[in-house]
């Protein structure tokens, strides 16, 4: 997407064949992510995002896994994800199919959508927490808050003909941080868990203060 650091630099350093996506104003990945997996001359593709590490182990799963005649068209694999400088049990196994064949799959031009795999998908169990990614997003509250802002802007746009009632505001926040802190086990991730339950509920909150207000 016409990068302008020395992304470019060092791809072609080790040996990479380089695709441009125009930048233009798009404010979602998704359109450059369907340009790439058609543009790749392999038909297994491996989407990881610039934050993302593959594992060691993961990769030769991979590579064992495209060997077998019955092997899915697609693969969910899990994500470890980081939140003040430690793993967070209550955002894990956070499956994200990313590993599929490119002449089965089409990516919707929508924002957090789930690309459409043509065929059997499968999931990597969550106990297998060795062919996980490592995500190392570990954002800031700041980021948090900021992403707050666009994500929601952006659920807006997606749910402009739902309506919630006035009891939303209390049953959806509360419910949200109970299921992050309770259900998912952030009570076990000490007070940097309680802290991103509390964001989670925070977000549910902004999101209907701004359809409240969009609807007047």
């Amino acid at each position: 997407m016409e990068s302008t650091d020395a992304t470019l630099d060092i791809a072609r350093r080790h040996g990479c064949r380089v695709v441009t996506f125009p930048r233009r104003d798009h404010n979602i990945v998704e359109p450059a992510r369907e340009f790439a997996i058609h543009e790749a001359q392999c038909e297994w593709v491996l989407v990881v995002d610039a934050d993302e590490i593959v594992t060691p182990q993961l990769r030769a799963y991979l590579y064992q896994l495209i060997q077998q005649p019955d092997c899915p068209d697609g693969l969910f694999i899990p994500r470890k994800n980081y939140f003040m400088g430690r793993f967070m049990r209550c955002h894990y196994p956070d499956h994200i199919l990313r590993f599929f064949r490119q002449s089965k799959t089409h990516w919707p031009p929508v924002i957090h959508c789930v690309p459409e795999v043509s065929g059997r998908v499968e999931k990597i169990p969550a106990k297998r927490r060795e062919l996980a990614f490592e995500h190392l997003a570990n954002d800031t509250i700041e980021n948090i808050v900021s992403k707050t802002n666009q994500y929601t802007r952006n659920e807006l746009t997606r749910k402009q003909h739902k309506h919630y009632g006035a009891l939303a505001f209390l049953w959806r926040p509360f419910f949200r941080f109970f299921k992050t802190y309770i259900l998912k086990g952030a009570i076990l991730d000490g007070r940097p868990g309680f802290i991103k339950a509390v964001l989670e509920g925070y977000y549910q909150f902004i999101f209907l203060a701004k359809k409240y207000e969009q609807d007047r």
